[in-house]
C-alpha cells in the first residue's frame, strides 16, 4: 500500500529519456521571459491606475466600441473558418484532383505572406473601385473601411489555422467507418452528424480558439481595409496604438488589460469545451 501511494505522488513517471530536470528548468525559464513577465508587467502596471481611474479609462465610449468590434469581427470571422475550414480539409483529404497540392500549399500563404501585404491586396479588391467591390457597389454592398472588411481580412488570415488542425484528424479516420454506417443505414447527414463530426469537435474548437486568438490581436492586415473610423471601424489594437501615440500610456494599458482578460475568459470557456468534448466522446483520453 505504501508503495502504491508512493507511486501515485510521483513528480513525474520514469523515462528512458535523460535530462528532464534540464528540459524542465529551460521551458520554465523560456516561458517566463517571453510570456510570465511581459503580461505580469501588464497586470502590474493596470493595477497601479486604482479601480476606479481603470474602469473610468475602459469603460469609455470608444474603448468599448473598439473592443466590441475587435472581439465580434473575430468570432464572426473564426465561426466562417471553422466551417469553411473543415469543408477545405474535407476535401484536401478525401478527394483527388488535378491542382490538389497547389491548393494544399496555398492554404499556408497567409503564414507566410507579411499581413501589411495582405491587407493591402484586399483593400484593393474590396474598394468601391476594386475588382470585387465595383460589382458589389451598384448592389449596395460596401465591404472596405467597413466591419464586414475586417472580417473578410480575419477570414483570410484564420483559414489555415483551422484546416492545419483538422486536416490531420480527418486523415485518421478510415473510410470504412462512413461506408460501415451507410451499410448499417445511416444517411448522409446521419453519417456526417454523428461519425465524422464527433471525432472532429476537438480538433475543430482548437482550430476555432486559434483563429479567434488570431483575429483578435490582428494589425497589419485589418487597418488597411478598416477605414479606421472611429465608433465604426476602429479595432481595440489600432485605439492602442493611438493611445500610445498621444502619450496616454494609462488608457493604452487599460484597454491591453480588458483585451488581455477578455481573451483569457474566451479561450479559457473554449478549452473547457474542447475538453468536455474529449471526455464525451472519448478522444484524447
Amino acid at each position: 500500500m505504501a508503495f502504491r501511494s508512493s507511486r501515485r505522488w510521483q513528480f513525474r513517471q520514469p523515462s528512458v529519456i535523460p535530462g528532464f530536470g534540464l528540459a524542465l528548468g529551460v521551458t520554465l525559464t523560456w516561458l517566463t521571459l517571453i510570456v510570465l513577465i511581459p503580461l505580469s508587467g501588464l497586470i502590474w502596471r493596470s493595477s497601479g491606475l486604482g479601480w476606479s481611474k481603470f474602469f473610468a479609462l475602459a469603460s469609455d465610449e470608444r474603448t468599448v466600441n473598439a473592443l466590441t468590434i475587435s472581439f465580434g469581427t473575430a468570432f464572426v470571422a473564426a465561426v466562417i473558418n471553422l466551417v469553411f475550414g473543415v469543408v477545405l480539409a474535407w476535401v484536401l483529404v478525401r478527394y483527388q484532383f488535378p491542382g490538389k497540392r497547389v491548393i494544399d500549399a496555398m492554404v499556408d500563404l497567409p503564414f507566410a505572406l507579411p499581413t501589411a501585404v495582405a491587407g493591402i491586396a484586399l483593400t484593393a479588391l474590396y474598394a468601391p473601385n476594386g475588382w470585387i467591390g465595383s460589382l458589389l457597389e451598384p448592389l449596395g454592398i460596401k465591404i472596405a473601411f467597413t466591419p464586414a472588411g475586417i472580417v473578410v481580412a480575419l477570414v483570410f488570415v484564420g483559414l489555415p489555422f483551422v484546416v492545419r488542425t483538422v486536416q490531420p484528424i480527418m486523415e485518421e479516420i478510415d473510410k470504412e467507418v462512413e461506408e460501415a454506417a451507410a451499410t448499417l443505414g445511416a444517411s448522409r447527414y446521419q453519417t456526417i452528424s454523428r461519425v465524422l463530426l464527433p471525432g472532429l469537435l476537438p480538433a475543430g474548437l482548437t482550430g476555432f480558439a486559434l483563429a479567434f486568438a488570431r483575429g483578435v490581436g490582428e494589425y497589419g492586415s485589418v487597418i488597411f481595409i478598416a477605414g479606421n473610423l472611429p465608433y465604426v471601424s476602429e479595432i481595440a489594437p489600432l485605439l492602442i496604438i493611438i493611445r500610445l501615440e498621444e502619450f496616454n500610456y494609462p488608457a493604452a494599458t487599460a484597454i491591453a488589460a480588458v483585451m488581455l482578460a477578455l481573451s483569457f475568459i474566451m479561450l479559457l470557456v473554449i478549452n473547457t469545451i474542447q475538453s468536455w468534448s474529449r471526455r464525451r466522446y472519448g478522444y484524447g483520453a
